[in-house]
């Protein structure tokens, strides 16, 4: 009696269970996704290349006269100027006093000269107008004056000297110090400025691509310490030539710069667009599946999954170009295609 109340029991375990199965079967699942509307976007593929960036401009500035150092005064801070300033072209940096060259190059006299030579050049030319003179009295005063306009330019000439200016709007980037009032001599290293507004990089273009560079394409610049900052540049110079050691090819990339961010003297990274599509169907790469009978993805009609064979082109890491199988407005599951086949029932999740 014992042994069939256990059987009876095994027996009613086993027919539960089959009918639980059989209601399970027969109920609908629908497995729940994310999508997002399918839109057009542009995308483009890059070649990548490293290298160190250089200042458009660069130049150290020296003395030209032997003089007492001083250092000029920084209109913009009121305060003397140091590294790191900086500078507008043709603003004086360092100031040099020498009285006795100063003598020596005579400026007042110089201007004084030129006033009396002006002035008589004019008496001789209203005489000549009316007769009073001849025609080489004229030309000589005229020579005289001439003369006179020479050697005061020459004596500003000189004077400028003495101080050292920049010739180009840029950033002091090396300022050696010296103890104010102390002579330094002609030919002295006193700064060194910078532009760096705008950078140049040299590269080297694999062989393989050069039909596919050209001068005018675009770059993304970045530096490995400044990686939130991407700066513009584009493809400037490129050489016909082909290193035959390295099978590379040279080129220039401008690189724009305008806040100063990047650095002279930065590694850094390039990635120059070789392929562009503008309005052009994009969609994450990981969304696409890949079939026995090539690549798909899920796009949702009637609350149903539908599976779309596509071809793509340009990718990305991130990316890919859809050439066809999709269209812009169609919902496009990003979230639970793993557990999807075609004409699956879905529920689409907020």
């Amino acid at each position: 009696m014992k042994k069939f109340a256990i059987i009876l029991v095994v027996s009613l375990a086993v027919l539960s269970s089959c009918q639980n199965q059989q209601s399970t079967q027969g109920a609908d699942v629908s497995v729940p996704v994310r999508v997002t509307d399918v839109v057009q976007k542009s995308i483009y593929n890059t070649l990548t290349i490293n290298g160190t960036v250089q200042p458009e401009g660069s130049i150290e500035l020296s003395t030209e006269a032997e003089g007492e150092y001083k250092l000029a005064t920084n209109p913009r801070t009121g305060k003397t100027f140091k590294m790191g300033d900086r500078v507008q072209k043709g603003e004086t940096i360092v100031k040099l006093e020498n009285k006795e060259y100063e003598l020596s190059v005579r400026l007042e006299a110089s201007k004084l000269d030129l006033e009396n030579a002006r002035q008589e050049y004019e008496k001789q030319q209203s005489l000549y107008d009316k007769g009073g003179v001849t025609l080489r009295e004229l030309q000589t005063s005229e020579l005289s004056y001439i003369n006179a306009k020479l050697d005061y330019e020459n004596a500003q000439i000189q004077i400028e000297k003495l101080k050292v200016t920049a010739p180009f709007d840029g950033v002091i980037v090396d300022l050696p110090y010296f103890t104010p009032g102390v002579k330094v001599p002609s030919g002295t290293m006193v700064a060194k400025v910078m532009d760096y507004s705008s950078l140049i990089m040299e590269a080297s273009f694999p062989e393989k691509f050069i039909t596919t560079i050209e001068t005018g394409q675009d770059a993304f610049v970045t530096n490995y310490n400044l990686k939130d900052d991407t700066l513009h540049a584009s493809i400037t110079e490129l050489s016909p030539a082909i290193n035959e050691t390295t099978r590379t090819f040279k080129g220039i990339l401008e690189i724009d710069n305008p806040e100063l961010k990047m650095r002279p003297g930065m590694f850094v990274k390039a990635d120059i667009i070789v392929e562009r599509r503008d309005s052009a169907i994009v969609i994450d790469r990981d969304l696409i599946q890949r079939k026995r009978r090539g690549q798909v993805v899920y796009v949702i009609e009637r609350n149903t999954a539908v599976e779309k064979p596509v071809n793509t082109g340009i990718e990305t890491d991130d990316e890919v170009e859809i050439l066809s199988g999709l269209k812009s407005g169609e919902k496009l599951v990003t979230e639970g295609y793993e557990m999807l086949s075609n004409r699956t029932k879905v529920k689409v999740q907020r």
